[in-house]
């Protein structure tokens, strides 16, 4: 196996690493509508993610980095051609920081009440527009013949795309209603488990379509492999929410995006983004990547860089294993 071929892999693995972090807590930020009655339920959501949701934030900055600089064709054509959704993103995730930080910061109720309505949005959209963009690069865009996005904003708002967007905002509200099952007391967590089962058919059906549309525009047998562990994964999660093993809920939501993810990946290979106007004009593990000096650094670095992050990381989510509930919220708070 080439090194750029290698590099393929880590970036499908640092992207599947995002979405599995970071897809709970876009999915507990959507809650905070959904689920929570009043506000210190709304302060309980929050603390589940509060100490974690940051770290998380490194798997994005990481894929980010490594597709910069393994493969900087494909970054070039990605970020310009995606500009406004990836711009979108990025100020999501600035705005949604933010609130985490300041929402304490002042007493007074719509203070409050504003930086948590923000926190919804700003999990919800991306959480949507992340579904939106690997849709569209499974599928193929405009790309003409120097690798160059030449179509538009509306190409991008495509039938399979926007049911990629539902499909990845469902499934990442589906993986935080477990979540906070998983990490609450009382009467929110036997309400989490309710809106799990309802949230999990939604997105069993969706999941279930766009898996299907896929598999038959772009899969083979191995990608059909993966598609059928995300489905029997996602409706074992959703009896292990019926029993409630939580737990076994979570890891196994966990698995199916694991493997849908992984799936959109094994489509894609050996493209990093294929062309829909010609398919000699696609960018390929080959033609976009860097020289292979570039790729052998990178690689010593990510061998060394790499179990650091794991290690501090997992410490993380040991220390604050254990579960909250209204009242481990101190009245004065704020």
């Amino acid at each position: 196996m080439e090194l750029h071929d290698v590099w393929f892999v880590l970036i499908a693995v640092l992207w599947i690493g995002y979405f599995f972090l970071e897809g709970f807590d876009f999915g507990v930020g959507v809650l905070t509508k959904l689920l929570a009655r009043n506000r210190p339920e709304k302060r309980v959501l929050i603390n589940t993610i509060g100490p974690v949701w940051d770290g998380n934030e490194v798997w994005l900055l990481s894929a980010g980095g490594a597709t910069f600089a393994a493969f900087p064709e494909w970054y070039a054509t990605l970020f310009s051609g995606f500009y406004l959704p990836l711009l979108l993103i990025l100020v999501c995730l600035i705005v949604r920081g933010v609130a985490f930080e300041y929402r304490v910061k002042r007493p007074e109720e719509n203070w409050q009440r504003n930086w948590e309505t923000a926190i919804f949005w700003t999990s919800l959209l991306p959480a949507f527009l992340w579904g939106v963009a690997f849709a569209n690069i499974v599928r193929g865009v405009k790309i003409d013949r120097d690798f160059e996005y030449v179509g538009t904003v509306a190409d991008l708002l495509n039938p399979y795309a926007l049911l990629g967007g539902l499909v990845t905002l469902t499934l990442f509200t589906f993986h935080g209603t477990v979540f906070v099952g998983l990490k609450t007391v009382g009467d929110i967590r036997e309400r989490a488990r309710k809106l799990a089962l309802r949230v999990g058919a939604a997105t069993a059906g969706l999941a279930l379509l766009f898996l299907l549309w896929t598999q038959i525009e772009r899969g083979d047998g191995v990608s059909l492999v993966a598609a059928v562990v995300a489905v029997a994964a996602l409706m074992t999660a959703l009896a292990a929410v019926r029993a409630g093993r939580e737990g076994w809920a979570f890891a196994l939501s966990g698995v199916t995006i694991v493997a849908a993810v992984a799936m959109l990946f094994l489509t894609l290979f050996p493209n990093v983004m294929p062309s829909s106007l010609n398919e000699d004009w696609s960018l390929t593990v080959t033609n976009a990547s860097s020289s292979p000096y570039t790729l052998k650094i990178m690689t010593w670095c990510a061998v060394i860089a790499t179990p650091v992050v794991m290690l501090y990381q997992g410490w993380t989510y040991w220390v604050f294993r254990k579960r909250i509930g209204i009242q481990h919220i101190a009245e004065s708070a704020h």
